[in-house]
């Protein structure tokens, strides 16, 4: 165990390091960090805490790759388990049909009484993430996203959205559907054991100027999750450095 333990991190050292000190990468570095703030988290319909929540964020660009940090934490004084940070990595390939990208995901929950470097697959701290996302051109902007768990879940659950954005009365909107073919190994992901919608919403988003350098957004979304049946309404903000 300690053995496995111990090649991760060096794997992971190992990689940032290349990443970082790779000539032509180096040279276009890049960061960016900031937090945004949630009336509660819900994550792909399921509503993982009903509490305010503050999503940090923090990563380094170069060429088309992004490394990265995402984490949510509840503003409640209650403790939960659902604390999150999850680690990425993600490439991005333009092309004039829409972009695709390709992205990594390690879901890791702090308060889950797993060690952080357990990485066994099946009771680990750690679940793996592999994604596919497409995001279409000016004149038909879809963008669609598939991702499939390959590590540290028994039922390899995947996951499918659909959005749509638009425009009206100068408000940034964005329709989204999403579903699960579900998993009879591991039915608690998404809470389901067949194919079922988990969500169906609409967000709407706009930045509302404060001085002539600082500016504010907000969004709003409406959210149902016809497999739960239940529906949600998030309010958040954010900030950036």
């Amino acid at each position: 165990m300690k053995k496995i333990k111990v090649k991760s991190y060096i794997l992971i050292f190992l990689f940032i390091a290349a990443f970082l000190y790779n000539n032509s990468i180096a040279q276009s570095l890049s960061a960016s960090a900031g937090a945004d703030i949630v009336s509660r988290y819900i994550w792909r319909g399921i509503e993982v805490n009903n509490t305010p929540n503050i999503q940090p964020s923090l990563a380094i660009s170069a060429v088309n790759f992004e490394l990265g940090i995402w984490g949510s934490y509840t503003l409640s004084n209650q403790k939960f388990n659902t604390d999150e940070m999850d680690f990425y990595l993600g490439y991005n390939i333009s092309t004039s049909s829409g972009d695709i990208s390709l992205l990594v995901t390690d879901y890791y929950f702090p308060n889950s009484g797993v060690a952080i470097d357990d990485f066994d697959d099946g009771g680990g701290a750690h679940t793996l993430e592999f994604g596919v996302g497409y995001s279409g051109t000016e004149s038909f902007p879809i963008t669609v996203f598939v991702a499939y768990n390959f590590y540290n879940d028994p039922g390899n659950n995947i996951y499918t959205e659909v959005g749509y954005p638009f425009t009206l009365s100068e408000i940034d909107f964005r329709a989204f559907a999403s579903a699960t073919p579900g998993s009879k190994k591991n039915p608690i992901y998404y809470g389901t054991e067949e194919f079922k919608f988990t969500q169906l919403g609409l967000t709407a988003s706009k930045e509302i100027k404060i001085t002539e350098d600082f500016s504010l957004p907000l969004f709003s979304s409406f959210i149902i999750n016809p497999n739960a049946k239940i529906a949600h309404m998030v309010f958040g903000t954010g900030f950036s450095l």
